[in-house]
């Protein structure tokens, strides 16, 4: 099972092993941060990866923070991204 940095589950999304390859694999430059981010990686990924130097979010004493609990996929509605935050 191929778990992203934010604890979603790749294998899970429609995207992935077509236009992704997993935050891990690719370095937090997923094809929407290159399209959304003004530093063209996903926010997550810099924090708690580069940032903190952590293997994911999993691993930091603050989560759930602000960014973790903010970030939603603008597909979603506010309940499943309730139920995401649970998931994760």
């Amino acid at each position: 099972m191929n778990i992203s940095t934010c604890g979603l589950v790749c294998d899970e999304c429609e995207f992935f092993g077509n236009k992704c390859t997993g935050c891990k694999a690719i370095k937090g430059q997923t094809f929407w941060a290159m399209e959304m981010m003004p530093t063209k990686t996903c926010p997550l990924y810099d924090c708690a990866v580069n940032q903190r130097s952590h293997k994911d979010c999993g691993a930091c004493s603050e989560l759930p923070c602000k960014t973790f609990v903010t970030m939603k996929d603008p597909n979603s509605t506010d309940e499943e991204h309730k139920e995401s935050l649970k998931k994760r």
